[in-house]
């Protein structure tokens, strides 16, 4: 199924020169029941003049490959629609890696692709799951979650694999795809984001460097970027939203900073614009109809800005 936003807005400080491409992660859809993934976004992108933008929908439950070759003919179909040389991939949770597949393979096709909230390391829920004796259990009801979604969402013929995309999701996977796959890859590891003087010594200006934790910003001709947040349970959550009471739980998993899924550290590829945005990972795509805590950060303006910076870099 294709569906996309073809807008015109007065408001062109979005206009990029290639269509959007929107990439849902895990258990993800296009639409499901009139409801979208992506809750909002594409209104968003087209009200500053992306005024082609489409989501995408993959296997739910599925390795990085099997979903970036499903990714890769479903560019193929946008391109064909719209006329365009290329796309501007944005891919959230798994979306990210399924994207990096489609970069990696054929960068003729991809202007650039942006991360959020992204495992591009690996996710320590996906570690525990698959180290658990309850791993097959799981993966039977994730692959039957994964039919139903299918279904629900217009693909009744989606195969499921949850087996698949565990070993994807972990790092012993997450290690593998990235020896293959290292376009815009963090250059080194993982460091705490310093604060510096943008302004004078007697008039000091601090803001956070997040660009240590940078990859390479342009390969094979495709520009890289990511962003993702951090989660505090108990300051950030919605007691009307009851997947913040399931992200509480799992972000107890993490050793470190994390968005409730997956690590602070995880997230960087390329320009890596901010890690620690006031959001878990659902609400990084305005999940479950935008709801939020009260002093989170709100997705849509993020959208917003970055069609703008792709806009400024001519993509």
């Amino acid at each position: 199924m294709m569906s996309g936003a073809t807008v015109a807005r007065s408001d062109n400080s979005g206009a990029v020169q290639y269509p959007i491409v929107l990439v849902h992660g895990l258990s993800g859809f296009d639409t499901l029941l009139f409801v979208d993934y992506f809750f909002g976004v594409e209104n968003a992108l087209s009200s500053v003049g992306a005024n082609q933008v489409f989501t995408a929908q993959v296997t739910a439950f599925e390795s990085n490959e099997v979903r970036g070759e499903q990714l890769l003919s479903y560019v193929q179909d946008v391109l064909a629609l719209t006329g365009a040389r290329k796309v501007n991939l944005i891919g959230h949770s798994q979306g990210g890696p399924t994207s990096r597949y489609v970069a990696a393979v054929r960068p003729d096709l991809v202007a650039s692709v942006t991360s959020i909230g992204s495992p591009h390391y690996g996710s320590d829920v996906a570690d525990l799951i698959n180290g658990s004796p309850l791993s097959p259990a799981v993966s039977g009801i994730a692959n039957a979650l994964g039919g139903l979604i299918g279904a629900l969402s217009g693909d009744p013929q989606q195969k499921q694999n949850a087996m698949a995309a565990l070993a994807s999701l972990d790092s012993a996977g997450a290690a593998a795809f990235n020896v293959t796959y290292p376009q815009g890859l963090r250059f080194g590891a993982c460091e705490e984001t310093p604060w510096v003087n943008v302004g004078r010594w007697w008039w000091p200006q601090w803001v956070k460097d997040y660009s240590v934790n940078d990859g390479a910003h342009e390969v094979n001709g495709v520009r890289y970027y990511s962003w993702g947040g951090t989660y505090n349970a108990i300051t950030n959550s919605n007691a009307l939203d009851p997947i913040d009471a399931v992200l509480a739980i799992t972000s107890i998993v993490h050793g470190a900073e994390n968005d409730g899924l997956v690590e602070r550290c995880s997230m960087h590829l390329g320009d890596n614009i901010r890690d620690d945005y006031t959001m878990n990972h659902l609400d990084q795509t305005n999940g479950l109809f935008g709801l939020r805590g009260l002093f989170t950060t709100s997705p849509l303006p993020l959208y917003k800005a970055h069609a703008a910076r792709l806009k400024a870099a001519g993509l």
